[in-house]
């Protein structure tokens, strides 16, 4: 076998002894199955403390949803004419009690890998309708939320009944509760669950109760579109690769310009995330995006802090109504 020779030179590099070998070859065993089959992996001390980062990141995450350390901030997305806000993404939060806030991209991935990302979905959707009823009764004028939904989430077979429970028990509107999906869920198989109904029924169940559905970061998934009509979705969000560059970069504008153009024929709004500069924000409304949501109009804020964003009036953007006055007099 011609792997023979070189795994002979691995040791004793990769371990002296014999459980020291086999630990480290199923750390490349599973490193070779996270990339997809007809591959090998060598084992290399990176790989390890990528491992070891993973599991303490796991065991802290099981821990943080036992013990309250999550948390949920919302970003407004805002109509880019009135600049009123229009609606709410809701963002997990995890303040670990050591290392202070973990990022997302630090703890989503593994939360999907190990399942735990079910258990943060139920978590936020809770949390979610918690918050609404808050802002109701101190007399805020609700807008739809947002919320990030898995695939392995949006393949229980209780989505649906848990959605009509909460909107049900706290007298809200289904309407205002918004679904957002990468393009990848839609193309993921199902996987063997309540008698293999697919994700489109699943949708399409959610949409029967009033619930909107996006995108998430189109643009960035699978090139068919054939789903967009299938599926029947309320909003495209334009991943915020494509608007960083947007004034600057002549392949970008054209593809938000196609992006645009398709969902305006097709009757599904358009949001562009990222959105961090007043060029960029000028260049979408001449464009005819309608929508936007980035830091150039507020950080995700805690549920205590969003008075600014549902008291009904226009979000305050001094800085670029100061970039327009200077225009203006130029």
């Amino acid at each position: 076998m011609v792997l023979n020779e070189e795994i002979l030179h691995l040791y004793p590099r990769d371990g002296q002894d014999v459980g020291s070998l086999l630990r480290h070859s199923d750390t490349a065993m599973y490193q070779a199955k996270d990339r997809g089959r007809n591959n090998f992996q060598i084992f290399s001390p990176i790989m390890d403390r990528k491992l070891k980062e993973r599991v303490a990141i796991e065991a802290s995450l099981r821990t943080a949803l036992e013990s309250a350390q999550l948390d949920v901030h919302y970003q407004p997305v805002i109509e880019i004419e009135t600049r009123r806000v229009t609606a709410l993404e809701a963002l997990v939060r995890w303040k670990h009690p050591v290392k202070g806030f973990v990022p997302p991209a630090r703890f989503i991935s593994i939360a999907e890998e190990t399942g735990l990302i079910a258990g943060i979905g139920d978590f936020v959707l809770r949390r979610v309708f918690s918050d609404m009823v808050t802002w109701r009764n101190t007399g805020l004028t609700l807008v739809p939320v947002s919320i990030n939904v898995s695939p392995g989430q949006l393949g229980r077979s209780n989505l649906r009944a848990a959605i009509t429970d909460l909107t049900d028990s706290n007298q809200i509107d289904p309407s205002l509760l918004q679904i957002e999906l990468t393009e990848g869920a839609m193309f993921e198989p199902v996987g063997p669950r309540n008698g293999g109904e697919s994700y489109e029924s699943i949708v399409n169940e959610l949409r029967a109760l009033g619930v909107r559905i996006a995108i998430d970061d189109f643009g960035t998934g699978y090139s068919s579109l054939s789903y967009l009509k299938r599926w029947h979705v309320d909003y495209l969000k334009i991943d915020r690769s494509f608007i960083r560059d947007l004034v600057t970069d002549s392949n970008d504008h054209a593809i938000v310009g196609a992006i645009i153009a398709m969902a305006k024929h097709l009757r599904i709004s358009v949001v562009a995330e990222g959105v961090e500069g007043w060029p960029q924000l000028e260049m979408l409304r001449k464009m005819g995006c309608r929508f936007a949501q980035g830091y150039l109009f507020a950080e995700p804020a805690p549920a205590s802090k969003c008075r600014e964003f549902l008291n009904g009036r226009r979000l305050g953007l001094t800085d670029v109504e100061t970039d327009i006055l200077r225009v203006n007099v130029g």
